[in-house]
């Protein structure tokens, strides 16, 4: 018991030093490679803890190694752009100038849902106040609003509306799919979209790539990225329930 005790201390100091020296980072800061040595370095050090017939040296040189290589790394990354891309990867604009990328969106395996909850995050309520959004090398999101101005005008049009401004903006409508429940409880019905999406000339629901109905009855739409488009529609109307 003593010898496995002294072995958990060991080890406990030398991952502690060598996590200490790879840097302050927050697990939710970190790149994907340091990630990676993170979890290596776990599982080295539980290896020679629970089996006590294993050297020592068997678990804290593999923890040597993996600082060292991370350390190099880092260096490396430091002093070449290409390095660092090729280890962190580029960030990526998932929307640029109000418009939602489709394409960067799969390329990054992000769905519609993780873009509004992450939006939420960080207190943006709405897809129509991102004038830029861009997905970081460490998986957080990076967020540009639109002018100011310009959303304050907005919110004057709409102060005859009778609905609850201060709720966020619900997604009706993700990849072609009507999401009902959302329709409910903004008091719309299947028919009442369908006429909205008419009076924007969009026949089929299922050409749209998402819509939602801002807290001051602003209905967006961006439709669906067509062969031999470069860029999608995005097309908005005001809607009285």
């Amino acid at each position: 018991m003593i010898t496995l005790f002294v072995r958990t201390i060991i080890i406990y100091l030398t991952v502690f030093a060598v996590v200490r020296l790879m840097g302050k980072r927050q697990i939710s800061d970190m790149q994907p490679f340091d990630l990676v040595v993170t979890l290596l370095i776990a599982d080295a050090a539980s290896e020679p803890i629970s089996e006590t017939s294993m050297p020592l040296m068997y678990g804290i040189i593999p923890i040597l190694a993996l600082f060292l290589l991370h350390k190099s790394v880092a260096f490396l990354s430091l002093k070449s752009d290409g390095i660092r891309t090729l280890v962190c990867g580029k960030p990526v604009i998932l929307i640029s100038k109000g418009i939602v990328l489709e394409k960067a969106l799969r390329a990054t395996s992000y769905t519609l849902g993780d873009l509004t909850e992450q939006l939420r995050i960080k207190d943006v309520f709405s897809i129509s106040e991102v004038e830029y959004g861009i997905l970081e090398t460490n998986g957080s999101l990076s967020v540009l609003k639109k002018d100011e101005q310009k959303n304050a005008q907005q919110s004057q049009q709409g102060k005859g509306a009778k609905r609850n401004r201060n709720r966020p903006s619900v997604l009706l409508v993700a990849d072609g799919k009507v999401r009902d429940k959302a329709l409910a409880a903004v008091g719309m019905d299947a028919d009442s979209l369908t006429s909205h999406l008419k009076a924007l000339k969009i026949r089929d629901v299922s050409t749209v790539f998402f819509a939602c109905l801002d807290s001051d009855g602003t209905l967006n739409i961006q439709t669906k990225l067509k062969k031999g488009e470069s860029n999608p529609k995005l097309k908005s109307m005001k809607v009285g329930l």
